[in-house]
């Protein structure tokens, strides 16, 4: 009998052994029936009946042994629904935030051809201006003097209405600053040549009007002074007005910018009210528009001695007279003939 309890205890102590490793709750159990063990094998007992306190304590083991497994469900079911969760609102977040890529790359797809479509009108815009004012794009790679450029395909191009005192073959006052000031606007640069009348001059050197950019109307006064160089050169004061027909188109305002320069003393005004290179502006030019406006009658006429009247100089040739007059002479001066004046120009044996 004893040898059967102490196998029963021995079992029992096996399996609540194995209940408390489970769960804490079969701990209290495994006390319970150890009590009772302890109780079983006392002669003096606290208890009369130790087998039911050793019963309780089995319960109790069992009892927090099949909680046990229920609480681990517990425990895993929730662990794998939060994990569930997280999942599911990581899935959310990164198709929330594919959407709003996509949508971005939409957008600024939409952007890029709406800036494209504006980049397009504007280029055709400025395409059907340049086409009806006549002008032409061209790239300038060399700077010859003040007013004079050559371009990438070899052409040169002299500006129409204005001159620039000489830098090259002969050097007047001012001319190295202008053919700077050129140089620093234009080589290198993008450029719209626009014709007045004429092709070339007499060097084939082709007669053109500089616009740095292209005007929304040519003849406007405000655009003639901001995108106009020939008009730059003139404002700037690197440049006289100089006029020659056909190619009349600017002249008033070259003048009339020419008289802004003057009275400001601004660069090659300050030398002097006649400037440092000959022009419209010059007195010998001047002279001759009072001459023709005045009649000879009149009490206003000039006091200086008309052209026909001078003693009157004569040269074989332009080689004979740049002897004497370097530069040539205006169709005023005593050396003057028309037969040395080729362009008809009214100056005979100009450089």
């Amino acid at each position: 009998m004893n040898g059967l309890r102490v196998i029963m205890a021995a079992v029992t102590i096996i399996f609540t052994l194995l209940m408390a490793i489970i769960t804490p709750v079969a701990w209290g159990g495994l006390l319970i029936v150890g009590f009772g063990l302890y109780q079983t094998s006392q002669k003096r007992k606290f208890l009369r009946k130790p087998g039911w306190l050793m019963t309780i304590g089995i319960l109790v083991v069992i009892t927090g042994g099949c909680a046990a497994p229920s609480e681990e469900v517990d425990k895993e079911t929730t662990a794998q629904a939060e994990k569930e969760a997280d999942q599911q609102a990581k899935a959310e977040e990164e198709k929330k935030a594919a959407v709003e890529k996509k949508a971005k790359e939409e957008e600024e797809k939409r952007l890029a051809e709406e800036k494209a479509n504006e980049k397009a009108e504007a280029e055709q815009e400025q395409q059907e201006l340049a086409d009806t004012f006549g002008l032409e794009e061209v790239l300038v790679t060399r700077v010859v003097d003040g007013d004079t450029v050559e371009l990438k395909d070899g052409r040169k191009v002299r500006f129409i209405g204005v001159n620039t005192p000489e830098s090259t073959t002969r050097t007047e006052e001012y001319g190295k600053e202008a053919s700077n000031y050129t140089t620093e606007k234009l080589e290198g640069k993008t450029v719209w040549l626009q014709k007045d009348v004429s092709e070339t001059d007499r060097y084939n050197r082709f007669l053109r009007l500089i616009w740095l950019e292209i005007p929304k109307d040519d003849m406007n006064e405000e655009e003639i002074r901001t995108k106009m160089f020939n008009a730059d050169l003139v404002l700037s004061g690197y440049a006289e007005p100089s006029t020659y027909n056909p190619d009349v188109k600017y002249s008033e305002y070259f003048v009339k910018f020419a008289r802004e320069a003057r009275e400001n003393g601004t660069g090659l005004w300050a030398y002097g009210e006649n400037g440092t290179t000959k022009g419209d502006l010059d007195p010998k030019e001047e002279m001759k528009t009072t001459t023709a406006a005045t009649p000879k009658s009149s009490s206003s006429a000039t006091t200086e001695e008309p052209a026909a009247a001078q003693e009157q100089e004569y040269y074989q040739n332009c080689t004979e007279l740049r002897k004497v007059y370097p530069d040539g002479v205006p169709s005023d001066h005593p050396a003057y003939a028309s037969k040395h004046d080729r362009d008809k120009d009214d100056w005979a044996c100009e450089r």
